[in-house]
């Protein structure tokens, strides 16, 4: 198992998915596109030493992992959606701690804005 305080990292940046989350009933119905930014402390080592994937995260898995939690069971708010891909990806045994950003770039807003975001982060007790 990985310490939580490893400092290895593995970042997963711009995995957009289309979902159904939002207070609004139209977001509910209409749904959105959803960009999601990983870092997932792992520790290295024996993947550099073995050089097999099998020693370490496997990036194309998460990303599907994380796409069928976005595209999944709509909530209301993107911190709820955070935690519940933070949840997840810790139960992977190489994971120790991972950092998750949620972007809303289409969110429901009557100004003129670039983006709205919520990031966490969460580790293994």
């Amino acid at each position: 198992m990985t310490s939580a305080t490893t400092h290895d990292e593995i970042a997963l940046t711009g995995l957009t998915v289309f979902g159904y989350h939002g207070v609004y009933d139209s977001e509910r119905r209409e749904g959105q596109n959803f960009i999601v930014d990983l870092t997932m402390y792992v520790d290295t080592r024996a993947a550099a030493a073995s050089d097999d994937v099998r020693d370490t995260v496997h990036y194309g898995e998460i990303a599907q992992r994380v796409a069928d939690i976005v595209a999944g069971e709509p909530v209301n708010l993107l911190e709820a959606l955070a935690e519940r891909i933070a949840v997840s990806l810790l139960t992977i045994e190489r994971i120790g701690r991972v950092r998750v950003t949620l972007h809303k770039p289409n969110a429901p807003i009557a100004l003129s804005f670039d983006d709205v975001s919520v990031s966490i982060e969460r580790a293994k007790p």
